[in-house]
């Protein structure tokens, strides 16, 4: 069955948008069953359109024309055409499901099935399952494809490390502790290092991806949590939901350079293509703090729903 969104301006901003390229930021807002969409050239919320349930993960295709959408309270995967503003499909996944990560060609969506212990890949053209991995990991949040598609990185609640999938296999091939409770992962763009927030060890753990092994660990804020990789892979930024903070790890040297204040309980974080900007779900604010990547400096604060959970850019 598709639903017709209420909004039918969102049909002819969205569409315009996707024809000019001009990035929207999309927020999951997991205690209002809402997503939130945001003009990143104005820091504006242009509508919010309504997925019920308890919206959490979020990845859009890179052509801006489709939206994927991790659905806890019906365990399904709920794809919007942003084209039409309707609800294309929506499909079961498993219990529970948290993360969903595109590959970087848009054939594969990720997704990490907390209370199946699995991490699933799905077709993006048929939305059929083509692989399920059981993690060894209990209760996975996040799936991260490497830059090339061959690996998945999966990080868990209930663990100290994180489990390596091989995409073609299907099955993890090699779990590299961390800390407790690995969180957000980023890949740099070429794709040789790994970096992964330990919440409760409070540290950004720092993988060579080639070889398969930990370089170092840097101490980061109080529960490290979401991930940003900076398009030209010089910074990596990462939220600490404790401190209400950003931290800015200069790859280069990997320690911190900066730490930038924003809203309360910062999660999960995208940045616009150029990487001018960092937009940060901040949970208990109701809000999505804006970073000046430029400067290190928020410069916006944006209301959105209740208990955003994260964001995706094309």
């Amino acid at each position: 069955m598709i639903y017709i969104f209420r909004c039918l301006a969102l049909l002819s901003v969205v569409g315009a948008t996707v024809a000019a390229g001009a990035p929207f930021a999309y927020v999951p807002n997991e205690g209002s069953g809402t997503v939130s969409v945001i003009d990143t050239a104005t820091d504006r919320v242009i509508h919010t359109f309504t997925t019920g349930g308890k919206p959490r993960g979020i990845a859009v295709a890179r052509d801006g024309k489709r939206l994927f959408v991790s659905d806890q309270a019906t365990n399904s995967l709920v794809v919007i055409d942003l084209v039409t503003s309707a609800e294309a499909a929506r499909t079961k996944l498993g219990d529970s499901p948290e993360g969903i990560y595109l590959s970087a060609d848009d054939r594969w969506l990720s997704a990490a099935i907390e209370e199946n212990n699995q991490v699933l890949v799905i077709d993006t053209s048929t939305l059929a399952i083509a692989k399920r991995a059981t993690m060894k990991g209990k209760n996975p949040e996040h799936a991260v494809f490497s830059p090339d598609g061959k690996w998945l990185y999966a990080s868990a609640e209930e663990a100290d490390s994180v489990d390596i999938i091989d995409v073609a296999r299907g099955e993890v091939v090699k779990s590299i502790t961390v800390g407790e409770r690995p969180r957000g992962i980023g890949f740099l763009p070429d794709g040789s290092r790994a970096y992964v927030a330990a919440e409760h060890a409070n540290v950004v753990a720092v993988i060579d991806v080639v070889h398969q092994t930990l370089i170092t660990k840097i101490k980061a804020g109080l529960r490290s949590n979401g991930v940003a990789v900076h398009p030209d892979g010089r910074y990596v930024y990462v939220s600490a939901g404790g401190d209400n903070t950003v931290q800015v790890i200069d790859t280069g040297s990997n320690t911190i350079v900066a730490t930038i204040p924003v809203g309360q309980r910062p999660w999960n974080m995208a940045l616009t293509p150029d990487g001018s900007k960092l937009y940060v779900a901040c949970g208990r604010s109701d809000a999505v703090s804006v970073i000046d990547t430029r400067a290190n400096r928020s410069v916006a604060e944006i209301p959105v729903g209740r208990l955003p959970w994260g964001v995706a850019i094309p």
